[in-house]
C-alpha cells in the first residue's frame, strides 16, 4: 500500500487528452438535452432552476483551511500555501426537476473556496473563485461524453413525468439496488432512476470522479466527512417518506445545534492506464494512490437552508469546474462538454429569473 510519502506522480503529458473528431457535435446535443430539461421546468415552475442537480438541501458558509507543511506534490493550485479561506458549500440530489425526496438518487456537492489567486482558466478571468463539483461516486457514471448524452437523454426523457410514479417505481428500484449490492455490484444506472439508499446525505464522502490538473500533474479530489457527528451518519438510514423535503429537514436539525468537520483529499494520478482521462468511469486504484488529506472544511451551527438563503446561493451563484485556476483545469471528454453545459445552465437562469449569476470576491454572509 503505498503513502504519500512514497508515491511517484506522473506528469501530465497532453497526449493524454484524446479528442474524437466527433465530440463538438456529442457536446451541441449534450448542450441541446440539458437545455430541453431547464426549458421543460421553466414551464412548469415560472423559475428556472439547473438542468440536473436543481434540488438544493444543504446551502452552508464556512472556512477552508489549507493545511501546512503539504509534500510539495500536493502543494499546488488552490492548496499551494496554508492558510484559511471562506467557503460555501451547496448539497444537491441529480435529477434537473424538482422531486420529493422519495424519489431516491444520487447525492451531490458543489464547493466554492473564495479568495483565490493565481493564473485563471479561460472565462473565469478576473474572478477569485475555486469550484470544485461533485457526486457521491469514485468515479463518473458515464465513460465518455456520448455515453454520457445517452444518460442526459434518459433524465430528459422523464422530466416532469409522472412524480408519482417516481416514488413508487424508486422504491422498487431501491430493493434491486440492494440485491445487485448484496450479491457485490452497484448499478450506477439504477441509482440515477431512483435506486439510491435512503441515507443521510452528510454521510456521504463526495468525489470529482473525474480528474483535473493539479499543477504539473493531475488528480481527483474528494471531501469526507471528519468530525464524529458527520462520520456516525454514514450509511445511516433516513425516512423520508411523507416528507417531501426530509434531506433538507434533517440538515436543517443536524446545524441548528451543531457544527462539522470535512477533510479534503487529493488522489494523484501514478500511472496512465489504471488512471486514465478518457474514461471517467473507472475508479482509480487507491492501493497505488491513496487520497492524502490537503485541507479541512469547517462550517459552524447556521440555518442551513433556507428561502431566503436559496435566493442567493440557487439563483445568483453558478459552480462549474470551469471556474477557477489554470492550475485545475479540468480534463477529459466530459469535462471539456461540461464548460459549454454549465454556461448554457448559468446563462439561462439569470436571464429567465432575471438576476445574472456573480462570483463573489470576498467573504460575503449568508441570509439567516
Amino acid at each position: 500500500m503505498a503513502d504519500r510519502q512514497t508515491i511517484q506522480p506522473l506528469r501530465f503529458d497532453p497526449t493524454f487528452e484524446q479528442i474524437p473528431e466527433d465530440e463538438a457535435e456529442t457536446t451541441q446535443e449534450l448542450v441541446d438535452t440539458l437545455r430541453s430539461i431547464i426549458e421543460t421546468t421553466y414551464k412548469d415552475y415560472g423559475h428556472a432552476v439547473r438542468s440536473v442537480h436543481a434540488k438544493s438541501h444543504g446551502l452552508l458558509q464556512g472556512e477552508l483551511e489549507v493545511l501546512d507543511n503539504l509534500p510539495p506534490a500536493y502543494a499546488q493550485g488552490a492548496f499551494a500555501r496554508a492558510g484559511k479561506l471562506p467557503v460555501v458549500m451547496r448539497f444537491s440530489t441529480n435529477p434537473g426537476d424538482i422531486l420529493d425526496d422519495s424519489v431516491s438518487t444520487p447525492r451531490g456537492l458543489a464547493v466554492k473556496i473564495i479568495g483565490v489567486e493565481g493564473e485563471r482558466l479561460p472565462g473565469s478571468e478576473g474572478e477569485v473563485t475555486q469550484d470544485f463539483v461533485m457526486q457521491n461516486a469514485p468515479a463518473f457514471g458515464a465513460p465518455t461524453p456520448k455515453k454520457f448524452l445517452g444518460m442526459l437523454k434518459l433524465l430528459a426523457k422523464t422530466t416532469d413525468k409522472a412524480p408519482g410514479l417516481k416514488k413508487a417505481l424508486s422504491a422498487v428500484l431501491r430493493g434491486t439496488e440492494a440485491t445487485v449490492e448484496a450479491l457485490g455490484g452497484e448499478s450506477a444506472t439504477l441509482r440515477n432512476l431512483g435506486g439510491h439508499p435512503e441515507t443521510h446525505i452528510l454521510g456521504e464522502t463526495f468525489y470529482t470522479g473525474v480528474p483535473f490538473l493539479y499543477g504539473p500533474y493531475y488528480a481527483k479530489l474528494s471531501v469526507v466527512p471528519l468530525s464524529p457527528n458527520l462520520t456516525s451518519l454514514t450509511d445511516t438510514s433516513l425516512d423520508v417518506n411523507g416528507k417531501p423535503n426530509g434531506l433538507r429537514e434533517a440538515v436543517n436539525e443536524f446545524f441548528a445545534t451543531g457544527s462539522a468537520q470535512w477533510d479534503v483529499r487529493i488522489q494523484l494520478a501514478t500511472d496512465i492506464d489504471r488512471m486514465p482521462i478518457e474514461d471517467a468511469s473507472v475508479k482509480w486504484p487507491e492501493d497505488e494512490s491513496p487520497y492524502v488529506s490537503v485541507a479541512r472544511i469547517s462550517v459552524p451551527s447556521q440555518p442551513a437552508w433556507t428561502e431566503a438563503r436559496a435566493a442567493v446561493v440557487d439563483d445568483q451563484l453558478a459552480f462549474s469546474p470551469w471556474h477557477g485556476l489554470s492550475a485545475h483545469r479540468p480534463l477529459g471528454g466530459v469535462m471539456r462538454s461540461r464548460k459549454p453545459a454549465y454556461e448554457m445552465s448559468s446563462v439561462f437562469r439569470g436571464q429567465h429569473n432575471g438576476c445574472p449569476m456573480h462570483e463573489p470576491r470576498s467573504f460575503e454572509k449568508l441570509p439567516e
